[in-house]
């Protein structure tokens, strides 16, 4: 369903707000800015979709529902984590909607499902989090936009792994294109040896074959990309089963704040890599914290909250940058040079349009105030890369 339609001004509220934002009323009276948002807010990612909505409409709000000082419309519609209902609203959007912009979808093959019918109708996509490995290569677009790499999440885990001296580990991920992007990318840069390679499915709750599994190879590490509420059964699992002795590695999708509450203290000391901490020293990611805080009751961010606040920001340039969104070639242009301060701290595009940045340490602790959360550690790559860039013939 539509949820974010002017997003609730009145009309004489919706005249104040603007002349207080130095938005003219001429201005006001253009066509506004189409923006889908496809939500994963039921279906398996909908721990992980929630956090993003979240994000999203802190940013709506923040920009007072405009885009680059111009109007803008911001239509979420839920699709339950199915590619296929995802497919049916692109092409709703495309058509009946006619969108300028588009995001919001929390699984890869989502992702790979909608991308070819908004890259016929040069409609950026910005992801608010997938970041699979066949728009990084050979199929990358002008106007696909990642947040990250999915393998480099992994690689700073297998990174980590090294720099820990665990000499084996068991991989465990969903049996989905980004679970697979995961596990290359810890086997990427891991230097031990891989004691064994589990695939589950996708949305799968009882884990005690794979845990019995875990048990039998002994490993120094295991590491997990379990993300939602698969990441909650099976930590809990983990724990019950008696393996809270061998150490966990997870990128920060299985470890972040979709996750920890719900689990428990079972979570404490689980090491996770991202390219972005709630606590991350920045004068945006402050702002932006503190700000998502109040909103939501004094909740930490996830990840998946701080990249969807960020989407939104970047079209907030980009659109200023290209004076609207009808041209597409200056909006693409004006998007591969983010001009917005992120909450992730200075980054650049590679030619693929997935960005090279810092991934992070975190370790999940009780803050000050007795709060699981995350807290970060240091960095474990510097301004890094994806491995498949070469391929990006763009």
């Amino acid at each position: 369903m539509n949820t974010s339609v002017w997003l609730g001004f009145a009309p004489r509220r919706l005249t104040v707000a603007l002349l207080a934002a130095g938005v003219s009323m001429s201005a006001w009276a253009e066509d506004p800015v189409k923006v889908g948002i496809a939500l994963d807010i039921s279906g398996p990612f909908a721990a992980s979709g929630a956090e993003a909505r979240d994000g999203f409409d802190l940013a709506i709000e923040k920009l007072g529902s405009t885009l680059g000082g111009k109007p803008a419309e911001f239509i979420k519609t839920d699709y339950a984590g199915s590619p296929e209902q995802a497919t049916q609203l692109v092409n709703r959007y495309l058509q009946r909607e006619k969108i300028d912009l588009f995001t919001g979808p929390i699984p890869s093959n989502a992702a790979l499902a909608v991308a070819p019918a908004l890259f016929r109708a040069k409609v950026p996509f910005l992801s608010s989090n997938p970041g699979p490995s066949q728009f990084a290569g050979e199929r990358c677009s002008p106007y696909f936009f990642g947040q990250y790499q999915n393998d480099t999440y992994d690689e700073a885990g297998g990174k980590l792994a090294n720099e820990k001296g665990y000499s084996n580990v068991v991989i465990i991920a969903p049996n989905y294109p980004a679970g697979k992007d995961h596990l290359n990318g810890f086997k990427r840069l891991y230097e031990g040896e891989i004691r064994d390679e589990i695939y589950t499915k996708v949305g799968q709750i009882d884990y005690a074959a794979e845990i019995a599994q875990i048990r039998s190879q002994k490993p120094d590490a295991v590491f997990f990309f379990l993300p939602g509420a698969m990441g909650i059964n099976f930590v809990k699992q983990y724990v019950a089963g008696g393996l809270q002795d061998i150490p966990m590695i997870a990128p920060g999708f299985s470890a972040d704040q979709d996750i920890i509450p719900a689990v428990g203290d079972a979570m404490l000391g689980v090491q996770n890599t991202a390219h972005w901490a709630h606590d991350l020293p920045l004068p945006a990611n402050t702002e932006f914290v503190a700000a998502f805080r109040e909103k939501y009751d004094g909740r930490y961010p996830s990840v998946y909250a701080a990249m969807a606040y960020d989407t939104i920001m970047a079209m907030d340039a980009a659109v200023r940058d290209a004076g609207g969104a009808q041209d597409k070639d200056a909006l693409v242009k004006a998007l591969e040079t983010p001009s917005y301060a992120s909450v992730r701290g200075d980054f650049t595009y590679g030619k693929n349009h997935y960005p090279i940045q810092n991934y992070y340490v975190r370790v999940v602790e009780k803050d000050s105030d007795g709060n699981l959360t995350n807290k970060l550690v240091g960095t474990v790559l510097e301004q890094h890369q994806d491995a498949y860039v070469a391929e990006c013939k763009m």
